[in-house]
């Protein structure tokens, strides 16, 4: 997929457990919009697609049939999710405000970021970070 400036653009689907109903972390967090949400016939979030100032991710509810693993099914992680902001602060705390865990705490380092690692609640790790 490209968009009008012909770049290449990514959207990651982060595994959700079967089950869940509130996604808000994401929108309390990172100031997340929902622009589609599909349920199963329980209310429980089968797929959603949210945007984060235009960028787009999908949560997805677990697929283990397929290897579809949430990261507590894989007993780890295999993808860092990188959110670049132009406040490391603010959106750290906005994270941990709504539920994250801190992993690492927002620090300068030489190859010339500024990044903290939080944990979300399904488990799914992010850097938040800004070039300096």
């Amino acid at each position: 997929m490209t968009t009008a400036n012909n770049k290449p653009t990514f959207a990651p689907q982060l595994f959700i457990p079967s089950g869940v109903k509130d996604i808000s972390f994401y929108l309390n967090a990172f100031g997340a919009k929902e622009t589609i949400k599909l349920l199963n016939d329980d209310g429980t979030v089968h797929v959603a697609e949210l945007s984060i100032n235009g960028t787009i991710f999908h949560l997805h509810e677990e697929g283990v049939q397929k290897g579809r693993l949430t990261p507590a099914e894989a007993n780890g992680i295999t993808t860092l999710i990188g959110l670049f902001v132009e406040d490391v602060e603010l959106v750290m705390n906005n994270a941990l405000k709504a539920g994250a865990t801190l992993l690492s705490p927002v620090q300068d380092y030489d190859y010339g970021y500024r990044q903290g690692d939080i944990k979300d609640p399904f488990g799914h790790q992010w850097m938040i970070e800004k070039k300096i």
